[in-house]
């Protein structure tokens, strides 16, 4: 009968000690996955929603890689007009180009191409030699104010 007694007091501390030992892994991986989650990058927490009714947005990046091809589209999807003059588009690499004197009305867009070239509407020219955006790249739309605006990453 000891020796049974024995095995079940070593099989009850072994339970209590993976209990344990689990429990603590859990609590510590759950930890710091929460602060991985609430870890916000320091320009999307300069996002005001709302702000002015500034209801713009970056549909996408067009011709990645291509110089040729490659160009970001933004829309104005509030209902006013907004005044892009000195707003700025900026890539992970702090490459930036910054907006002319520009006016963007409700449902309006503009494409903002990566290579040289005349400035119309709806086109614009940021005038480099070489592509600006990759794959997995985020791009960030700011205001004059420097409060970000749009994001899109680059699929």
């Amino acid at each position: 009968m000891k020796p049974r007694r024995r095995l079940l007091y070593y099989i009850l501390l072994n339970v209590c000690v993976s209990a344990l030992v689990t429990a603590t892994i859990i609590f510590f991986y759950d930890r710091a996955r929460r602060a991985d989650c609430m870890a916000v990058p320091p320009a999307i927490a300069t996002i005001q929603p709302g702000a002015d009714d500034v209801n713009v947005e970056i549909l996408g990046v067009i011709g990645v890689g291509t110089l040729s091809d490659e160009r970001i589209v933004i829309q104005n999807s509030g209902s006013q007009a907004l005044v892009l003059t000195a707003w700025y588009l900026e890539d992970d690499k702090s490459q930036t180009y910054t907006f002319p004197q520009l006016t963007l009305y409700p449902g309006g867009s503009v494409q903002v191409y990566t290579r040289a070239g005349t400035d119309t509407l709806p086109d614009l020219y940021w005038g480099r030699a070489a592509p600006v955006w990759t794959s997995g790249e985020l791009a960030a739309l700011y205001d004059d104010q420097n409060i970000a605006r749009a994001f899109y990453r680059v699929p």
